[in-house]
């Protein structure tokens, strides 16, 4: 077994508030990678959607969902694999009602085949490290050794 500990940014305080002021690092990597013999596990720390800068992208929980999903996608594909590797999703928003499921719901159909959805927990949080934020979505992948 190899772990590996993936990080996008070698900025310390990852364009967290509070944390880059006072010179402290988040102390988290955007993923964990475990390979094993017959597979690869990826464990895709909570995404926001945030540009390079780490500022909030997207005004709707549509396009925020977008951005997280791409963010994990982009992710996913680096390491080897394909979103259809995704096993489990944790999602928290910060609104749960009819209209953000069905903004939430519509932009995942587009990411996932039919019949390969992952298992998924959809939790209302009071709020999220970014004030303007609205939703953060974590992964776990399995994939497959290829060739």
């Amino acid at each position: 077994m190899e772990r590996r500990h993936v990080s996008l940014t070698t900025e310390r305080g990852r364009g967290i508030p509070g944390l880059e002021e006072a010179g402290v690092p988040a102390v988290f990597c955007d993923a964990v990678r475990v390979d094993l013999s017959e597979c690869t596990l990826l464990y895709v720390s909570g995404r926001l959607s945030t540009d390079a800068g780490g500022k909030v992208t997207g005004a709707t929980m549509r396009e925020q969902t977008r951005g997280v999903l791409e963010g994990i996608k982009q992710l996913v594909e680096r390491e080897g694999g394909t979103m259809d590797d995704i096993v489990r999703v944790r999602v928290f928003v910060a609104a749960i009602d009819p209209d953000a499921l069905r903004q939430i719901h519509g932009v995942r159909s587009e990411y996932w085949t039919p019949g390969r959805y992952p298992s998924s927990t959809l939790v209302q949080v009071s709020g999220f490290v970014r004030p303007d934020a609205l939703i953060e979505i974590d992964a776990d992948a399995v994939i497959a050794r290829r060739g």
